[in-house]
């Protein structure tokens, strides 16, 4: 039985092909250096189409709690517009009453380094790191736990991967423990040192060891972006990752009616083979 030890070297990125935006993840971002609740405050953003809305919860010079609102156009990751204060809105237990605009704070700039990871500017204030809150899902082999859908992002490879990732194994070299399907002919593992240090590196193998294909992505709560990786470990396309169902198979937003996959009727595999797979892959990796 063949053991792939090691991959050819890593191609190049395909040119600028794989140049491309990610839209910021919708829902509850933070200041990064306030997660600890100081002084804690929070962002809620959503973007649809090429409209951002972004509500922030603050405080106002005397303490009190202050709700913010902005909405404008998000282009080329880049946003900037008034960021509105509002006063007369509905309290508990009142009565019917509109909130009104109540003049703006000043303009609040956002620039986006990926779907989890921008940078903020509030009127007043230097910039300063946003990201999406994380509060569920640790970079452990359990947080990648559930059903996942990998989606290559080119022609050459126009079909999805579908697994459900459930079996814990042993740990590679520079991962902290891979989490596999019941068969172990993909599986996937956190980085924690080495040329991929702080994403995810994913491999389908076959039954003989020989690699098929793999991923390599940075991932928060139920997305992920990165890269697809072809039979020789080399990045061929961005690709977008989405968790379709949590671990208790809980679904995430997309309707999942059936699930199959060629892993389901595939024969086992040594969880040796995979971890010298992802390890190869691991190795290269920029």
């Amino acid at each position: 039985m063949m053991i792939l030890k090691k991959f050819a070297v890593v191609g190049a990125l395909l040119g600028t092909s794989l140049a491309y935006a990610f839209a910021p993840q919708t829902g509850t971002w933070i200041m990064t250096s306030e997660v600890n609740g100081k002084p804690g405050r929070g962002l809620a953003i959503d973007v649809q189409d090429n409209t951002l809305v972004m509500q922030m919860y603050a405080y106002d010079a005397s303490g009190n709690a202050t709700f913010y609102m902005t909405s404008g156009t998000l282009a080329n990751d880049r946003y900037s517009a008034p960021l509105n204060k509002y006063r007369g809105g509905r309290y508990l237990g009142s009565g019917d009453l509109s909130g009104k605009e109540d003049g703006s704070a000043g303009t609040v700039s956002i620039r986006f380094e990926s779907g989890t990871k921008g940078y903020i500017t509030l009127p007043g204030e230097a910039e300063k790191e946003i990201s999406r809150f994380n509060f569920a899902y640790g970079n452990n082999p359990e947080g990648l736990k559930g059903i996942w859908i990998f989606s290559p992002l080119n022609s050459l490879t126009p079909t999805s991967d579908f697994f459900r990732l459930e079996k814990m194994q042993a740990a590679t070299a520079n991962g902290n423990g891979l989490i596999t399907t019941a068969a172990g002919t993909f599986g996937c593992e956190y980085q924690v040192s080495g040329a991929a240090v702080g994403t995810v590196i994913c491999a389908k193998v076959s039954t003989a060891g020989r690699l098929l294909g793999g991923y390599q992505f940075s991932f928060s709560v139920n997305e992920g972006e990165g890269y697809y990786l072809n039979s020789t470990g080399a990045r061929a396309s961005i690709a977008t990752m989405h968790r379709l169902a949590n671990r208790a198979d809980t679904g995430t937003g997309i309707v999942l009616k059936t699930e199959t996959n060629d892993d389901t009727v595939a024969p086992a595999v040594s969880p040796e083979q995979l971890r010298l797979a992802i390890e190869s892959v691991a190795a290269q990796a920029e």
